[in-house]
């Protein structure tokens, strides 16, 4: 096991700058996943990890050793990539012993570790059977074998779950996740699921065009996004962003473009300095049908007509129309019956978040 230390990490391909000074600092036995949309330069960034790709500036030390000039093999790290990158011609046993026998290590020990391995993901009658005689979820598994069996300081995912399924995939979401338990060993994860970082990580790292957009522990980001890529990143349904302006005059208010006023909760705002044109930042699950009980501190109640109607058993997602713009509530299943129906709805104003207009950062 080892820490990870990555400073003013830069890879540029031409004229290309894939990554922009990453300072990260990952500690022993942590599960990091690193997350963002198509490009940000996440598995870049891990693949300079691995030793795959050359850095173009900065530093990367594992367990306090820098290994920029270290070949991949020496840097005592295990991979597991999107493909399985499995051997067709050999068992899954063979598979899985494949890089202790390069290494020359004595069958016995090779026969214990890959047993040990097979135990724990399940797969112990599944070792004599070849890459196309299993599932994605078995090859994905048999893919997890060879990297455990060589007891490395670091495991690196690159996202290993994007060709399953997604029964399959919230089944190997749950095996990892079980897998780092287990094993206690530092966990590298890329994905640009937000669902999958949030459920697996100890830490996310969000990323977008080459630079961390703000890390911490899953609920610190869903609950206290630094700006409103970082909001609308994470969550499902995405958090609905209303334009309003801001009024401090006799207490902070929130004036929405079809004239609705919404007091703000005292201290909801971190600065004095905000600016009149703002975003109000609600997710659908701080929006709910209002029943018979007293309003309580920090809520408003709004009338709205349904536009549209997503049913997913429990629950239901009902768009209405909220200050000109499309607004998406997360309702029990029955509070809503018919596209057109007018209810009454509360906004749960203590857990919103303010962004300003312009550079879109929290206020």
């Amino acid at each position: 096991m080892a820490e990870v230390r990555v400073t003013d990490l830069h890879k540029h391909f031409g004229a290309v700058h894939a990554v922009r000074g990453i300072n990260l600092d990952i500690p022993d036995g942590e599960f990091t996943v690193l997350v963002g949309p198509s490009g940000c330069g996440k598995s870049t960034l891990l693949r300079t990890i691995a030793g795959l790709e050359e850095i173009t500036e900065g530093e990367i030390a594992i367990g306090g050793d820098v290994v920029n000039d270290m070949r991949p093999r020496d840097r005592d790290v295990a991979m597991v990539f999107q493909d399985y990158a499995l051997y067709p011609h050999m068992t899954a046993r063979a598979n899985i012993g494949f890089g202790l026998r390069a290494r020359k290590m004595p069958q016995a020990e090779i026969d214990q570790r890959v047993g040990r391995a097979a135990a724990m993901l399940g797969i112990n009658g599944l070792l004599d059977r070849y890459p196309r005689q299993l599932s994605g979820g078995q090859r994905q598994r048999v893919a997890i074998g060879r990297a455990i069996v060589r007891n490395p300081k670091v495991f690196l995912f690159d996202e290993p779950l994007s060709n399953l399924d997604a029964q399959l995939r919230d089944e190997m979401r749950g095996e990892i996740k079980r897998l780092h338990q287990e094993i206690d060993t530092t966990m590298i994860y890329v994905t640009h699921d937000q669902i999958e970082a949030m459920t697996l990580a100890d830490r996310i790292v969000l990323m977008r065009d080459g630079v961390i957009e703000q890390q911490g522990a899953p609920l610190d980001l869903f609950e206290r996004p630094v700006n409103r890529f970082v909001a609308g990143f994470l969550g499902s349904p995405k958090m609905n962003f209303i334009p309003a302006k801001l009024m401090r005059e006799d207490g902070d208010r929130i004036i929405l473009s079809d004239g609705i006023s919404l007091a703000l909760p005292r201290g909801r705002l971190s600065t004095n300095a905000a600016p009149t044109d703002v975003l109000l930042g609600l997710r659908p699950e701080h929006i709910s049908r209002a029943g018979g009980e007293p309003m309580v501190a920090g809520t408003a109640r709004v009338d709205a007509t349904v536009d549209l109607l997503q049913p997913t058993g429990s629950r239901t997602f009902a768009t209405f129309s909220l200050g000109g713009v499309p607004v998406i509530a997360e309702l029990q299943a029955h509070d809503v019956s018919r596209v057109g129906e007018k209810i009454p709805l509360v906004l749960n104003l203590d857990r919103a978040s303010i962004f300003a207009a312009d550079s879109e950062k929290a206020l």
